[in-house]
């Protein structure tokens, strides 16, 4: 990464930032005036969007702006820090579907609910509310997601053009996280099946659609854009996703924030009793299914897709609609979306 790009991108994120933090505080001063007993939903979200993030959906966004030849404005940056809502949303669902016990190295938002439950002995069922705790801080950042693009002073005719872009990929995400547990469900495995899952449940929210958020935020963004741009980023958010999945099983956990093989321990439930006879597989089992993903060849034909899917994300950089300002920023965006460590 060239050090101008890297001083480009850092700005970006800390302009991000600065908006996210402003906007959490002035939402947490408000849930607090409707209720003191409301300052553990308004503390979780916050550390939960603040304490960590690489906010690579927003600088997709931003390097759609600069592909269709546009600038950054304290508004758009506001419109764009909108999107880090939208996955905080996403992440919450997520672990609690998944019965994730960590995210980024702390606990998720339903064992912490859960936890502050038991530690101050209420009444109930502690596992249920920290499931419905978890369900109602994900739509609240939902909400919020929205109400930050509506309030972020873009013009009336910018939210025009964003917003069906802002709908669609609401609706791609929720029918991806659907498919996702749905899979779960079935009793074979299905290549094209897969793939349609990580093109909606991640890649195309992580990358396509901040790219033509982005673009239509700079103008009126030519139909032959948005194609290049999609070219780009379907592709890219698929090799994405893939990364993200050996991640999860194979990751450092003080990388990843979560425990190695903790997507074996959701997608491989019955190989586990197969082997163990009970339903969470240990970390012995992780080392066992792992060296199987590894000694079958699946582990380097991923790492090989992800290769390939990469290479073609970054080969359609080169159309010349793609404005200069924003090939150098779509380039490093692939790398970093792409070769995290494990």
């Amino acid at each position: 990464m060239s050090s101008a790009t890297r001083a480009e991108l850092q700005e970006t994120r800390d302009g991000i930032e600065i908006e996210l933090t402003q906007f959490m505080r002035e939402q947490s001063s408000y849930l607090l005036s409707i209720s003191p007993e409301l300052k553990p939903v308004s503390s979780a979200l916050s550390s939960f969007l603040l304490d960590s993030g690489k906010r690579l959906r927003p600088l997709f966004a931003y390097a759609g702006i600069k592909s269709a030849g546009g600038s950054l404005t304290p508004a758009t940056t506001k419109a764009i820090a909108s999107l880090e809502l939208l996955q905080a949303c996403a992440l919450i669902h997520d672990d609690l579907m998944d019965g994730s016990d960590t995210r980024r190295g702390k606990p998720s938002i339903h064992r912490h609910f859960e936890s502050i439950h038991v530690q101050d002995e209420l009444e109930g069922f502690a596992p249920a509310y920290g499931l419905a705790s978890a369900v109602l801080l994900g739509d609240l950042a939902l909400v919020w997601s929205n109400q930050l693009l509506n309030t972020s002073g873009i013009s009336n005719d910018e939210l025009r053009r964003v917003m069906p872009i802002f709908d669609e990929m609401r609706v791609e995400l929720m029918a991806g996280q659907f498919l996702d547990i749905h899979e779960q469900t079935q009793k074979n495995t299905d290549l094209a099946r897969s793939m349609t899952i990580a093109r909606y449940k991640s890649g195309k929210y992580t990358i396509e659609r901040p790219l033509h958020l982005g673009a239509v935020l700079a103008g009126d963004a030519t139909p032959a854009l948005l194609v290049a741009l999609s070219e780009y980023g379907l592709p890219l958010g698929e090799a994405f996703q893939f990364r993200d999945d050996l991640l999860g099983v194979f990751g450092d956990p003080s990388v990843t924030g979560k425990p190695a093989g903790d997507d074996l321990r959701e997608a491989m439930k019955s190989e586990s009793r197969k082997y163990f006879g009970k339903n969470d597989i240990d970390e012995k089992g992780v080392a066992i299914l792992q060296e199987m993903i590894v000694s079958t060849g699946a582990k380097a034909a991923l790492e090989t897709m992800i290769g390939d899917l990469t290479s073609k994300a970054l080969s359609a950089i080169e159309n010349p609609v793609i404005d200069g300002a924003g090939r150098d920023l779509l380039n490093e965006l692939a790398l970093i979306a792409t070769k995290r460590s494990m």
